[in-house]
Parts: structure tokens; C-alpha cells; sequence
């Protein structure tokens, strides 16, 4: 059958071997000496021929195997099952297009540019994703899988906790929101379910468990993610913005990042914690941008003057007035006999705080009005300095 692939004159030669080959044991075996036979032996050596149109009686087939009954699966298949049949419906596909030039007279074509998953957050046609989904996206279509494709606008964005909110006009009675667990009921240990779209390929569910909570991972926007989720659900590009879910189907994260040299899942993913996500998405909803508290002064993330200082911390580089790091005592910078004086902010309250990253961090959490103490470095000292936080503008 080999030879029968290459051609015809291959197969003629085979065809020959084989025929020559099944002669050979006749030609070529030794002529046996005559042994002396029963009846018996003869009759069981060449078996006598049936009876003229007597009927060949076909061997018995073996029974069809039957397939497993819904009731015999083990427990925990049941319940992926089941939170794929509620969720999936709440998951989406993400696409971003871009207008391209397609030829040397200018001729523009809309193409995909790249592509992600979301979910429904509300009847009101809100889909979260990740902010890297839609950065720089001229536009977004959702969707479904029911294979309804709708446009999309983006509401808001926050880049430092990589989560964008899309809005679609669609009614009501179509949508399904995903549900929310309760962050503080989560565990090493307990099973997670990602829905998503790697590599294009719509609706895949992978399960696995939570390997860790509190992992600190840079997102995005250049800033530290803290309390991230890590999973061992496979994850993959194309995930990124899709769901993962509880035993119960409820929204725990939103699959973000993975550790892999090869750029496919290799076991270790991080999603933002849902804690984030309910605190964050509703501020976009509303504004479009999330509220931020803060001292009130510019800030270089880049640390330029703090790396050319040799020092840790965040240099004040100026002092607004009217702002709370004015009103709180915080100094200009200024000019010294042998070079230049700044204040460094070295911690807040009981943290420590080496560079934009922690000061963002440790401030986040906080409201309007909340009164914090400020460690500043001045010349050979730390000094407190309690500050009242204000929203910024």
C-alpha cells in the first residue's frame, strides 16, 4: 500500500514481490518425508468441503459498546458542565480592527488587528475586557455565542489595572450578566474555570485551581497589580479579558497575563481580582476614568532625578498651590550651597514606598479625606507629615 502512493511502475514491481514472496515458502521449502496419518489427523488437515449450497454462517459481531449515561459522570465533570452552559452566554469575543493601506495608491482596508474575550457586566449592555485588548483599536466588535456580531465603543479605561469597559446596544432581554463571588470566600486550592477565545477559537473552557492569591504582577500600564490570582487553568493569548470562575459559576478574576517562555499557557496565569474589578468598573461606567486620590504634585514614574540622586523613594519635584501637599508643609525643591535640596517621600503610614509604583499602590485604596502621614526624607532626617488625600482632577 506504501509503494501504491509513489507510481504506477513502483506498484507493478510491488505487486510482482508480493506475489513472488507468497511462492517462496512453496518453491523453496524442503520436501517433508511422509509421516504416518490417522483418519483423524487427515480430516483435521484438510477439512471436508461443504455441502453444495449449503449456507456460510457469518461470525458472530461483537456487541456495539454503549456510551456512559449523564448519570455515571463523576461530580466534579458535572459541575464544569454546568458552569459552561450558564456562562457561556455571559462571554464574549473581542475584536480590534484597524484601517490599513493596502496598496501604493492609498487604497485603505478595516482588518483585524488583534483579538480577545470579556463578559457581560450588566442589562445595560456593558463587557468588560483588558485595557491591552482595545489599546489602540479605531474599532471593537463583540461577539456572542450565539454568533451575533455587534459593534462596540469603548466607555473607560484604566491602564494601571489593565481593564477597559465597551459599551453594545443590545436589548436587554439578550444579555446575561456574569455574577459576582465573594472575594473574601476565595482559596489556594479551590477549582477555577477560564472561558475565552486563544487563539481565535471561541468559547474554550479549561479548568484548574488556584495555585496563589496576592501575586503582584506588572500590568500594562507599567504599574504593579497586587492581589492577583494566579491559576493553573490554561491560558492563552486570545484569553485575555475573559472570565474565571468559581465552582458556582460566579465571577472570581479576569484572566490577564501568563509566565511563558514560549508564549502559550505553561501552567502559571494571573487574572484581576474581582475585589478590582467591582471597585473599578463601576467608576468607568460612570465617568469614564476612575477617581484617584493623591497629594496633589506631579510625579516622574520614570524616577529620572531619583536615579541620577542615587536615592529610593519619590522626589517632590513641585508644590502647586492650593493642593494638600501645599497645605501639609511639603517644600518646593530648592536651590543649596552645593547642589540642590528635595524632599523624598520614603513611605506612607506604616509602608514603604521606593518609587512611583508603591506610592501609587499605597495610595489607591484610599477615599477623599482620608488622612494619611507622609515619611519625607529632608537632608539627614525623616520627618512626618500628615496629609489630608484629595480626589484629583
Amino acid at each position: 500500500m506504501a509503494a501504491a502512493m509513489h507510481t504506477g511502475r513502483r506498484l507493478v514491481i510491488s505487486s510482482l514481490a508480493l506475489a513472488s514472496s507468497a511462492s517462496l515458502p512453496i518453491a523453496c521449502r524442503p520436501t517433508p518425508s511422509p509421516t504416518p496419518q490417522t483418519a483423524d489427523s487427515s480430516t483435521a488437515r484438510n477439512p471436508l468441503p461443504p455441502f453444495e449450497g449449503s449456507a456460510q454462517v457469518p461470525p458472530a459481531q461483537p456487541p456495539p459498546i454503549a456510551p456512559l449515561s449523564s448519570a455515571v459522570r463523576i461530580e466534579d465533570e458535572r459541575n464544569t458542565i454546568a458552569v459552561f452552559r450558564d456562562v457561556a452566554a455571559s462571554t464574549v469575543f473581542v475584536t480590534q480592527k484597524r484601517m490599513v493601506v493596502t496598496d501604493m495608491f492609498g487604497t485603505t482596508e478595516e482588518v483585524a488587528a488583534g483579538s480577545g474575550s470579556g463578559f457581560v457586566w450588566d442589562a445595560e449592555g456593558h463587557v468588560v475586557t483588558n485595557f491591552h485588548v482595545v489599546d489602540g483599536a479605531q474599532s471593537l466588535t463583540v461577539s456572542f455565542d450565539s454568533q451575533q456580531v455587534l459593534e462596540a465603543k469603548v466607555v473607560g479605561i484604566e491602564p494601571r489595572k489593565d481593564i477597559a469597559v465597551l459599551k453594545i446596544n443590545v436589548p436587554a432581554a439578550n444579555l446575561k450578566p456574569v455574577r459576582i463571588a465573594n472575594r473574601a470566600s476565595l482559596e489556594v486550592g479551590q477549582k477555577t474555570v477560564a472561558i475565552g477565545n486563544p487563539f481565535g477559537l471561541d468559547h474554550t473552557l479549561t479548568t484548574g485551581v488556584i495555585s496563589a492569591l496576592g501575586r503582584q504582577v506588572v500590568g500594562a500600564g507599567g504599574v504593579t497589580i497586587r492581589d492577583m490570582i494566579q491559576t493553573d487553568a490554561a491560558i492563552n493569548p486570545g484569553n485575555s479579558g475573559g472570565p474565571l470562575l468559581d465552582s458556582t459559576g460566579a465571577l472570581i478574576g479576569m484572566n490577564t497575563m501568563i509566565y511563558s517562555k514560549s508564549g502559550s499557557s505553561a501552567g502559571i496565569g494571573f487574572a484581576v481580582p474581582v475585589s478590582i474589578i467591582a471597585r473599578i468598573v463601576p467608576q468607568l461606567i460612570k465617568s469614564g476614568k476612575v477617581e484617584t486620590v493623591g497629594l496633589g504634585i506631579p510625579l516622574d514614574p520614570q524616577r529620572r532625578i531619583e536615579r541620577r540622586l542615587g536615592v529610593k523613594g519619590v522626589a517632590v519635584l513641585e508644590v502647586p498651590k492650593g493642593t494638600p501637599a501645599e497645605r501639609a508643609g511639603l517644600r518646593q525643591p530648592r536651590r543649596v550651597p552645593g547642589g540642590i535640596s528635595l524632599d523624598i517621600i520614603v513611605g506612607v503610614d506604616d509602608q514603604k514606598v521606593d518609587d512611583y509604583d508603591d506610592l501609587y499602590n499605597v495610595l489607591e485604596p484610599h477615599r477623599p479625606g482620608d488622612k494619611v502621614v507622609v515619611k519625607v526624607r529632608r537632608g539627614d532626617e525623616v520627618v512626618d507629615v500628615p496629609v489630608q488625600l484629595e480626589l484629583l482632577r
